[in-house]
């Protein structure tokens, strides 16, 4: 058991990164997936590391980086519920409305 879920959505989030940088190279594609998962096993035990964003969310979400990926995600939700992975440098106003749309 790995003490964390994903949203549907959050599913689809890592299928596309993995293939926007599987084009250019499939071994750092590997890498970057590889690296987001690790930074998601390391938050079951403390959900609370994670960072709010007010400016994205109301929402009791946490927040946490991995590489250049903002991953969002509800602390208090047993299992943890991993809601998306977004490139850091989208537009805030971006980010707020994927967040919206996966209530």
């Amino acid at each position: 058991m790995t003490g964390y879920d994903f949203h549907p959505q959050a599913v689809i989030d890592l299928e596309e990164i993995w293939e926007f940088i599987a084009e250019d190279n499939l071994n750092i594609a590997d890498n970057v997936i590889a690296d987001i998962l690790a930074s998601i096993d390391a938050l079951p035990p403390f959900p609370n590391q994670g960072h709010k964003r007010t400016d994205l969310t109301s929402r009791p979400l946490r927040f946490t980086i991995a590489r250049e990926y903002l991953i969002a995600y509800a602390p208090n939700e047993k299992p943890l519920w991993v809601i998306a992975v977004m490139h850091g440098r989208r537009n805030p106003r971006v980010m707020a409305a994927i967040l919206r749309g996966r209530e």
